[in-house]
C-alpha cells in the first residue's frame, strides 16, 4: 500500500450554508481522502495552514439512492472532517495553499 502525501488527504473544503455557519465557531470542514485519520488530519492541517488544531471530528457520509425524474440515481458518499481551531485563528478558503 502506498502512503499518502500531505496535500493528498484533503480533498477540498465544503462550502455550504451550514459550513459558513459554523465558521464563526472556529470551525472549518473539509472533504478528505477516505483513508484519512483524525490524528493525520490534525498534523496535516497544521502543517499546512499554520494554524492550531483543538478537535478533529470525521462523518462518513454513505453511499445513497436517490429518484431523480423517475429514474433511481446513485449518490456517492464520502468522507469529511470538521477541524475546530483555536480561538482567534481562522483559514481563508478563498486563496489556494
Amino acid at each position: 500500500m502506498e502512503k499518502l502525501h500531505l496535500y493528498d488527504k484533503i480533498l477540498s473544503p465544503l462550502v455550504t450554508e451550514k459550513s459558513t455557519n459554523l465558521s464563526e465557531q472556529n470551525k472549518i470542514i473539509f472533504k478528505v481522502h477516505s483513508k484519512a485519520n483524525k490524528k493525520n488530519l490534525k498534523s496535516n492541517i497544521e502543517k499546512i495552514f499554520k494554524v492550531n488544531v483543538i478537535k478533529v471530528n470525521i462523518i462518513n457520509k454513505k453511499t445513497r439512492l436517490k429518484t431523480t425524474r423517475g429514474k433511481k440515481v446513485r449518490i456517492k458518499g464520502f468522507k469529511k472532517a470538521i477541524i475546530t481551531l483555536k480561538k482567534g485563528q481562522n483559514i481563508d478558503l478563498t486563496t489556494g495553499i
